[in-house]
């Protein structure tokens, strides 16, 4: 008879859970940081500093492509996280030093060393449910919550060190958490280490997917990843076109970059709610399928660029109540988690087995995608104005969710199919 799946949560788990908690204060505070740095201490033009955002945001999510596979075929995965982590702490110490070839230096340093710490982390959380597979979408949602902890501390604590020390110490701050992010899963590893082990070619964890099937996966992936580019272009505008916004638009006396605190902890207070309502849903048989939640996601942020377009419109160049601003960070939170851990539950489920690190990079390279375009986008913000520039995103977010809507049917029957593999539920 075969053998029953395991049931509970591995303690590999909670070792990745605040390995990634303290990898994403370190990006965190590096996302509060930059916009305003480049704003009000390089004096650059939006345009440009949009340019900059987005080739960095590209950066950070584009290269975990490459570390996926240079841990799938020769690195590993525990191997390749502990070089991304050294390379992003090298990075936070670099951009410390308040100099130009150092600024592009330190961006430099922290997209390669997200390259291969990012893919790699997400992927071993997948493969630590190898039997268990009914625990996988739950594991993701909770090690989601570690990535939003840590984005609502980072915010608040390097707004307070730049307003109190200036901008070198808050930028080297962050390494601390790359520090402590490093520890954890050096000391812990072992934990992980069945899950990190890379999948042989003769393995049965390689399965016995043939040609066709493989392509198929491969195809609704890359569709889920084109959808995805176009969720990401509206989101990141949190670190970027929000950041003026709250400064330039908005009643309020506190530093700008507070506000991206608000995000990340409505996605920790409400993922134990969105988890009761799926389990709810799902029950009776009624839980929205993976798809399904992804076009929420799209609509819940089309609605928050629209009600910040409509505030732009009716208020002229006076400023608005902080609440437009606090309402739209958390619809943006209601999409990030209908949209987010699913999405990477999903690579996970789908990849063909020997390419788990490669696909799991190519959901990072949409985010990339989304996050260059987000520069691009926001670079608009003193041709158009923020009631139209927003008004736009909300239109394009639209427009994705019109094909997204016809190809429900086409991602649900691949997903079907796929968790109807042996080798797939592994």
């Amino acid at each position: 008879m075969p053998t029953p799946p395991a049931t509970g949560h591995p303690r590999g788990l909670y070792v990745l859970f605040f390995t990634e908690l303290w990898e994403r204060y370190s990006f965190y505070s590096m996302s509060a940081l930059l916009t305003l740095y480049m704003d009000e201490v390089l004096r650059f033009p939006k345009a440009t500093s949009g340019q900059v955002y987005g080739l960095y945001t590209a950066g950070v999510y584009f290269l975990p492509l490459f570390g996926g596979l240079l841990a799938d075929r020769v690195l590993g995965f525990s191997r390749a996280i502990i070089i991304g982590g050294v390379l992003m702490m090298a990075g936070h110490l670099v951009l410390g030093v308040e100099r130009m070839p150092f600024f592009i230096a330190g961006l430099v340093l922290l997209s390669c060393g997200s390259g291969f710490f990012k893919p790699n982390i997400s992927t071993l959380v997948g493969n630590l449910y190898r039997d268990r597979p009914q625990l996988r979408d739950q594991a993701f949602s909770i090690f989601y919550m570690g990535i939003n902890l840590g984005g609502f501390i980072a915010p608040i604590s390097v707004s307070w060190l730049r307003t109190h020390y200036g901008w070198s110490l808050a930028f080297m701050s962050a390494a601390a958490g790359m520090v402590i992010s490093l520890a954890i899963f050096t000391l812990f590893k072992h934990h992980v280490a069945e899950a990190a082990a890379r999948v042989a070619p003769a393995s049965v964890d390689a399965g016995t997917l043939t040609p066709a099937e493989t392509r198929d996966r491969v195809l609704t992936l890359l569709i889920v990843f084109a959808i995805s580019a176009v969720f990401w272009l509206a989101w990141f505008q949190e670190f970027y076109t929000f950041a003026f916004w709250a400064r330039d638009h908005t009643l309020t006396n506190q530093p700008p970059e507070r506000f991206q605190s608000i995000e990340p902890i409505t996605v920790v207070l409400l993922s134990p709610v969105a988890a009761w309502l799926w389990a709810y849903l799902n029950v009776r048989r009624r839980e929205p399928s993976t798809p399904v939640k992804m076009l929420m996601g799209l609509v819940f942020l089309a609605i928050a660029f629209g009600m910040l377009s409509y505030a732009g419109f009716t208020s002229d160049a006076a400023r608005v109540s902080v609440a437009w601003l606090v309402a739209a960070n958390v619809l943006l939170a209601i999409g990030e988690i209908a949209l987010s851990p699913m999405g990477m539950s999903l690579v996970n489920r789908l990849a063909p087995p020997r390419l788990r690190g490669a696909m799991m990079g190519g959901w990072f390279a949409s985010l990339a995608i989304g996050g260059y375009l987000a520069g691009y986008v926001g670079g608009l913000w003193d041709q158009l104005g923020a009631a139209r520039l927003f008004g736009l995103i909300a239109a394009l977010l639209l427009v994705a969710a019109v094909p997204l809507s016809f190809l429900i049917p086409r991602i649900t029957r691949t997903i079907a199919h796929a968790e109807g593999q042996p080798t797939a539920a592994r």
